[in-house]
């Protein structure tokens, strides 16, 4: 099931994206039982936001062999190495990543991105972490490189406005589509050139492994996400170019990159 939030004349709610296109609209959130309203949306006739507002993105950093090689910055962690990108970063898809002044060197990153549940996540252990996975969707876990190697720790770099576009939906049954989280396809391109690839399979911490280590540190909240790691091919993008994030069986996340002065909806609809 693709679960949408959408913008149309009437507000924002979430909706289920059927194969022909239509949005279905739902009541309240999507945890739990869904309950449909009876109305329905062309896709073309509303906008996607982000799929989820989450209350916190925990981010893992070098958890891909290849990745940390490319950044030369020492040897593969030996645990999940976590981070924190505010709510406040979080985008949609058609939404702009916003380039600080000053800054020309602003990284993509493309990333499997973990939703929680309505059960939450605390304490668990790596066997029980499918049952608190609500689905799976695409991040984009943009940095500001320069300042990521000025300040030795990364929340600067990582958590200015529009530096976390999510989407383009969260998919709840990836198996069901015959697809397994444990090695999908993940692609980045920039204005149609190939910079990103590899498989989840990669991943030096899977997602169960990553989402029970988080939750011995702190409790994963319904709809907190966990960005997993970005393959190696991660390069600077410049205002007027356009980042597609691409994983099988989840679609393509497109946004736009422009310059600081742009109107954003970061704090609004994002």
């Amino acid at each position: 099931m693709r679960i949408v939030r959408f913008a149309s004349p009437s507000g924002m709610s979430f909706g289920v994206l059927d194969g022909d296109g239509q949005v279905a609209q739902i009541e309240g959130h999507p945890f739990g039982t869904i309950s449909f309203t009876g109305q329905r949306h062309a896709q073309a006739d509303v906008r996607l936001l982000s799929p989820i507002l989450p209350s916190k993105v925990v981010c893992v950093g070098k958890n891909y062999a290849d990745h940390v090689k490319e950044m030369n910055t020492g040897d593969a962690p030996e645990r999940p190495l976590l981070f924190l990108k505010p709510s406040t970063s979080v985008i949609g898809p058609g939404d702009a990543i916003r380039i600080p002044a000053g800054s020309t060197n602003v990284h993509h990153e493309v990333e499997l991105a973990v939703v929680i549940g309505a059960r939450g996540a605390r304490n668990l252990t790596p066997e029980q972490v499918p049952g608190s996975v609500f689905g799976y969707t695409i991040g984009n876990d943009v940095t500001e490189r320069d300042m990521q190697k000025a300040d030795g720790q990364w929340t600067r770099a990582k958590g200015f406005d529009s530096f976390c576009p999510l989407g383009p939906w969260i998919e709840t049954d990836l198996r069901g589509l015959g697809k397994d989280p444990a090695d999908l396809e993940i692609t980045c391109t920039v204005d149609g050139e190939p910079r990103q690839a590899g498989r989840t399979s990669q991943l030096l911490f899977d997602v169960p492994t990553l989402v029970s280590y988080i939750s011995q540190v702190m409790t994963l909240l319904p709809g907190d996400v966990v960005l997993t790691g970005t393959p190696a091919g991660v390069g600077p993008i410049r205002p007027g170019q356009r980042v597609e994030c691409s994983i099988e069986g989840l679609g393509t996340l497109t946004n736009a990159v422009s310059g600081a002065d742009t109107a954003s909806t970061a704090g609004g609809a994002r």
